[in-house]
C-alpha cells in the first residue's frame, strides 16, 4: 500500500507541468468587421499592447477576430474595446469574455 501511495504521489507531480503548459482560453474575444490585411492587425496589437493589464493580443484575420489576454485582475470595459477599435478604424460586432455568452453592441 505504501508503494501505490509513493507512486501516485510521484505521478502526480510530473503531471503538473503537462497542465502548466496548457492552452487557456483568452480573456476577451472581439468579432471585428473589416480586418483583412497584416498592417490592420499590427496597428490593433500596437493600440492594444499600450493599455495596462493587456499580455498579448492576438488577431485572426481569417476568422475576423481579436483576442486579448489580461493581466490577473485586470479588466476593459465594453465602452473602451469598442473605443479602441474604432480608433483603429474598425467596428466591433461583438464582445465575448471568458465564462460569458457573447453580447452585441
Amino acid at each position: 500500500m505504501r508503494k501505490f501511495l509513493i507512486l501516485t504521489l510521484v505521478l502526480s507531480f510530473l503531471s503538473v507541468p503537462a497542465f502548466a503548459n496548457a492552452k487557456r482560453m483568452p480573456d476577451i474575444t472581439l468579432n471585428v468587421s473589416g480586418l483583412v490585411c497584416d498592417f490592420c492587425a499590427r496597428a490593433i496589437e500596437k493600440v492594444f499592447m499600450k493599455q495596462d493589464g493587456v499580455t498579448a493580443v492576438n488577431v485572426d484575420l481569417d476568422n475576423g477576430k481579436v483576442t486579448l489576454d489580461l493581466k490577473p485582475g485586470a479588466a476593459i470595459d465594453d465602452k473602451t474595446l469598442n473605443r479602441l477599435m474604432a480608433d483603429s478604424g474598425y467596428t466591433v460586432t461583438a464582445i465575448q469574455r471568458a465564462g460569458e455568452k457573447k453580447s452585441h453592441d
